[in-house]
């Protein structure tokens, strides 16, 4: 295998010469086997020295994947690779073989990381390249595979949702091309597929964007604003080893500020509890004893079927022998002696639990 130096991308050796098949990309890595630990090295190493398609959408948060995430994962936090990834990456030639059979357009494997020769942080591993009848590249193909809980987000046949719109467009903007493609099985069995044109005002505001993110946020090393997303709060779960019972301290005003929002907003979350309790309320009071609502344009508007949660406890206290003629011996794991014979791997398997003191407590004998 090519050592890391000869790989690994150089930008003061950049010269503007594109590749014959991408006129404003160069090389930067081979393709190579991502289970190799050597080559995953390499191919992670270059990750983290620019922004790729896959980052877009999630610096301009239109993903579920948040800044926050991409600026750690460029400064050397793993995410361990999942089933989902695994299977996105097998599920590709599948994609491919799709497109070809719906559009009759020939694919082809790229040869690895593209850079862009201009912006050198600009990187792309365009999934497959589209062909056309004289074997010559024509546009990046980005394949996609989702199950059917998202197939809502996928049913637009004039665009894909956003993050993968963003991403076929950098695509085409690191290779120069005219356009490029969107392929994706939803539900194992429905193919979409969309073909977008180049949008030069696109493309100039992502470079310019994603460029002055990656000076500030990669290069000078500030991290980005904490935000409110799901993805933000299950990365700050784990991204440090917690040091039992250590201390951080922080000025008063910011601590009063913090907590005051804190009940604020806990505060405002209670009270649209109750009124989305007062809505469905109302909502079941009108259905009554029926299943389904329809308004007088015969549209269903709700339903109240009784196929929710089954309530064991209350079969329980009604009907304890059945319930004991119904009762099975199942396998648990045995937690409280795991916790006493191996209380460190126990811990750090321990969810972080965010408790916020009142702002107008006070210290026992103040």
């Amino acid at each position: 295998m090519t050592t890391a130096p000869d790989l690994l991308f150089d930008l003061t050796a950049l010269e503007p010469v594109g590749l014959p098949y991408a006129p404003t990309a160069r090389l930067i890595l081979p393709a190579g086997d991502l289970d190799d630990p050597e080559y995953r090295a390499l191919w992670e190493a270059e990750r983290h020295r620019g922004i790729g398609g896959s980052d877009v959408a999630a610096i301009l948060g239109m993903a579920k994947r948040g800044p926050r995430r991409v600026y750690e994962e460029k400064h050397g936090f793993k995410q361990p690779d999942n089933r989902f990834m695994r299977f996105g990456r097998r599920m590709e030639p599948v994609v491919a073989a799709e497109f070809e059979d719906e559009t009759g357009l020939k694919t082809a494997m790229p040869p690895g990381t593209l850079g862009h020769i201009e912006h050198g942080w600009a990187r792309s591993n365009v999934d497959r390249f589209v062909l056309d009848s004289f074997g010559r590249v024509i546009a990046p193909l980005e394949c996609k595979n989702h199950s059917e809980f998202v197939a809502r987000q996928w049913d637009n046949e004039e665009e894909p949702p956003e993050a993968a719109a963003l991403q076929a467009h950098w695509n085409t903007a690191i290779g120069g091309w005219d356009h490029s493609y969107v392929a994706a099985i939803i539900g194992g069995n429905r193919l979409r597929v969309w073909r977008q044109d180049r949008d030069e005002e696109l493309i100039e505001e992502l470079f310019r964007f994603c460029g002055a993110w990656f000076q500030r946020h990669i290069v000078e090393g500030f991290p980005p604003p904490i935000d409110g997303s799901k993805d933000t709060e299950d990365l700050l779960s784990m991204l440090w080893e917690v040091k039992p019972e250590s201390v951080e301290e922080i000025d008063v005003p910011t601590a009063d500020r913090l907590l005051g929002d804190f009940e604020r907003a806990r505060a405002q979350v209670e009270a649209a509890e109750d009124v989305l309790r007062l809505v469905k309320n109302e909502m079941r009071d009108i259905a009554g004893p029926s299943e389904i609502v329809k308004d007088t344009a015969g549209r269903v508007v709700w339903t109240n079927k009784q196929n929710g949660t089954f309530a064991s406890k209350r079969l329980a206290e009604a009907k304890p022998d059945v319930v004991a003629a119904y009762t099975v011996m199942a396998p648990s794991l045995d937690t409280k002696r795991l916790k006493a014979e191996q209380g460190d791997l126990y811990r750090s398997f321990q969810a972080r639990q965010l408790l916020a003191k009142p702002a107008n407590s006070k210290k026992k004998g103040a």
